[in-house]
């Protein structure tokens, strides 16, 4: 009878501890919907600006140098703010960074300065080097530490929903399908050339000004909500933490550089989707840009499959499998034409997906109170 007593205690007490966890993992994890949607606007800034601005390849690419010099600078900023004032403290400037920097969008494409839409997305990736300093460890432990790494593989599901959504929907309300050439841009008047300009650039005002504002109303939500005081510290406190300490661990070390390599080649292949499908197979720039959307949902059913199959294999086994593959798909990518090669990048996206939760949980496993260094680590890599 009294074990009776005491598992109904436990059940009792198991349940609200997950009611007390639900709402604030449903909140963190919307986090990874917002973050991956701009970031999967990027590869259509890059051909959109191009054309726009009349950018060389190399030129274009500082969007993405932007966005990437930003995690190298604020990470370990990002992980100190968190050590000294929570995850919490983190996620709110993280939101109202991310908020502005959308909402600088507006007076960027009424400026008609390439250089403030790169002022623009600096802002923005500020803030989510905040976001994700602080919701990668946090959802690692909102709950058992045996399913830490299934638990930030859902969640970062939902940064693979974005990245169907944010091309496939918001991509041809910024893509107008109007490529001219040198010689025709050449030949127009001054005035004429300043209004195609003009309304190039004002595309991209409404979906970034929407999005500011939404952000901004998550960052009052979350301000609201009672976040759960999660202690990763051990014995030795928060005080005890420091990067030699961190940098003792073999799998940060191999985690860091891991997630360099990952990050960078992911990077490249989404943000240069549409220059691919359109020089290799050559479609035209609005095809290419729904097909863009196909490699997001590949690169989303991948993250939810992952999850899946992480119940029967183990996470390390199942990152080692999806790397040998995509290695394979990457040589074909290389050497193929045609639509091969757009079907072969979108192959590509579905076994990356697991690969930042993956290498990032395998990362800060064990760390304890260095878990917050740990993180600004790898998200600086």
């Amino acid at each position: 009878m009294a074990l009776i007593t005491q598992l109904d205690v436990q059940k009792e007490t198991g349940t609200k501890e997950n009611k007390k966890w639900l709402f604030p993992f449903i909140l963190v994890t919307s986090l990874f919907f917002f973050w991956g949607f701009v970031h999967n606007l990027d590869p259509i800034l890059i051909p959109h600006l191009r054309k726009a601005f009349n950018l060389t390849d190399l030129e274009s690419s500082l969007i993405d140098s932007s966005v990437f010099i930003a995690y190298f600078v604020m990470a370990l900023p990002a992980g100190y703010i968190m050590r000294k004032y929570g995850y919490k403290s983190g996620i709110m400037i993280g939101l109202i960074l991310f908020g502005i920097g959308s909402i600088l969008f507006v007076p960027a494409a009424n400026s008609l300065q390439y250089i403030y839409f790169l002022g623009a997305l600096f802002v923005i990736a500020c803030g989510l080097t905040f976001l994700e300093t602080a919701a990668n460890p946090y959802v690692t432990i909102l709950g058992p530490a045996e399913t830490a790494t299934k638990r930030l593989n859902f969640s970062q599901s939902f940064n693979g929903l974005a990245a169907f959504i944010a091309p496939a929907y918001i991509g041809p309300m910024i893509l107008s399908g109007k490529n001219l050439t040198q010689t025709q841009m050449d030949a127009m008047a001054p005035a004429e050339l300043h209004a195609y300009v003009l309304e190039e650039a004002a595309s991209v005002k409404m979906p970034y000004l929407v999005l500011g504002l939404i952000i901004l109303a998550v960052a009052v939500l979350f301000y609201f909500t009672n976040m759960p005081d999660v202690k990763d510290e051990d014995k030795e406190g928060a005080d005890g933490a420091s990067f030699v300490g961190a940098l003792k661990s073999m799998r940060l070390r191999w985690g860091i550089l891991a997630q360099f390599f990952y990050v960078g080649a992911q990077v490249c292949v989404a943000s240069f989707f549409i220059k691919m499908a359109t020089t290799s197979a050559g479609l035209e720039e609005g095809v290419a840009a729904k097909y863009l959307g196909f490699f997001g949902l590949a690169f989303m059913l991948g993250r939810f499959a992952g999850t899946f199959f992480m119940q029967y294999i183990q996470p390390r086994k199942l990152l080692i499998i999806y790397a040998i593959i995509n290695i394979c798909l990457s040589i074909l990518a290389i050497v193929g034409t045609g639509m091969i090669v757009v079907y072969t990048l979108i192959a590509i996206a579905f076994f990356m997906s697991i690969m930042f939760p993956t290498i990032f949980s395998m990362g800060i496993d064990g760390l304890g109170h260095n878990t917050k260094i740990g993180s600004s680590l790898i998200v600086m890599s």
